[in-house]
């Protein structure tokens, strides 16, 4: 036998033993919230092209997607940050209500959280300060955010009004607006924020006070142990589920108000269409879920967040159509 197939199983281990953190990574990373992040920043960035009527704007350069790519860098290093520390914080919590996250599983130590922690949130910083004063500012404000919500002794996860305004306010009004004025500020256009951008944010701002409450359905056990308070500890489940169908109920009928009014410059036929299937689609899938069964409620959270995911791909469409 040859001393190179002697000696082979040991790079395949190492492969697999990289591959394997890799992939311990991407859950640490919280993938759903990694591809919303990435879908607003590409986003924001198409509706500030659309809504300028940038219809000359050149091909891409790596100078003119300098902003855009400097933007996705800083807020995927903040989202890590955030989700991170996170993470950190509740790692007994998550031993009962998300098992598989690495540090609750063993697959990271809590030594190796904490410098990925600290690497990402260090790295956004500098990543955006490089980048621009807008996206700076964004970022360091909803690192601050991010810090408070789970961080002793402030954690404002623990009361449920301050823990879903921390939630809203960052994914709908922080990320939303200072995207759009760096993008803005990078392509040497005007700062004033127009009614296309503002419909955007106000109805990411809505839904995701429905995602900030249904979170919490599926980890009453663990949040009632550790004395986490929440809306579903306080109302119970199913008023929390349903409040939570009827707050996305009214972001898509306010979006489709704006259509029929023609209060921004989107293409309307289009936006009340795409809303009006959603809003079905949204509640034909309720009627099957079982709020007795974790899973069910785990798999229709995945799915409001795609309806989240799915929102960041109309509109600029809607933008660039009008």
């Amino acid at each position: 036998m040859s001393q190179s197939s002697q000696n082979s199983p040991l790079p395949r281990k190492a492969i697999q033993s990289y591959f394997h953190w890799l992939y311990a990574f991407w859950k640490f990373s919280r993938p759903h919230t990694i591809i919303g992040t990435s879908l607003s920043v590409l986003s924001l960035y198409l509706i500030a092209i659309a809504i300028n009527n940038r219809t000359d704007f050149p091909l891409p350069t790596p100078h003119s997607l300098l902003p855009l790519f400097g933007a996705w860098i800083a807020c995927l290093c903040g989202n890590v940050y955030i989700v991170g520390l996170n993470q950190l914080e509740d790692v007994e919590i998550d031993k009962i209500n998300k098992p598989h996250l690495p540090l609750a599983s063993g697959e990271f130590s809590r030594q190796t959280g904490q410098l990925i922690v600290a690497f990402t949130g260090i790295l956004a910083l500098v990543v955006a300060w490089l980048t621009g004063p807008f996206l700076l500012g964004m970022v360091a404000i909803s690192l601050a955010i991010g810090t408070a919500y789970s961080l002793p002794p402030i954690r404002l996860k623990q009361f449920p009004f301050w823990a879903a305004l921390c939630i809203f306010s960052v994914r709908g009004t922080i990320v939303n607006l200072g995207l759009y004025l760096h993008y803005s500020w990078a392509l040497q256009q005007g700062q004033t924020i127009p009614p296309a951008v503002w419909v955007l944010t106000l109805f990411i701002l809505v839904f995701t006070f429905a995602i900030a409450i249904f979170k919490d359905i599926p980890d009453m056990e663990g949040d009632r142990l550790y004395n986490i308070s929440t809306f579903t500890i306080e109302l119970g489940s199913q008023a929390v589920f349903n409040l939570a169908l009827w707050v996305i109920t009214v972001c898509y009928l306010g979006i489709i108000s704006v259509g029929v009014l023609r209060v921004a410059s989107v293409n309307s036929i289009f936006l009340i269409v795409t809303h009006l299937a959603l809003l079905l689609w949204m509640w034909l899938r309720s009627l099957a879920v079982d709020l007795e069964d974790k899973s069910a409620i785990a798999q229709f959270y995945q799915f409001i967040w795609k309806l989240f995911f799915i929102e960041y791909l109309i509109f600029p469409i809607a933008c660039f159509l009008a």
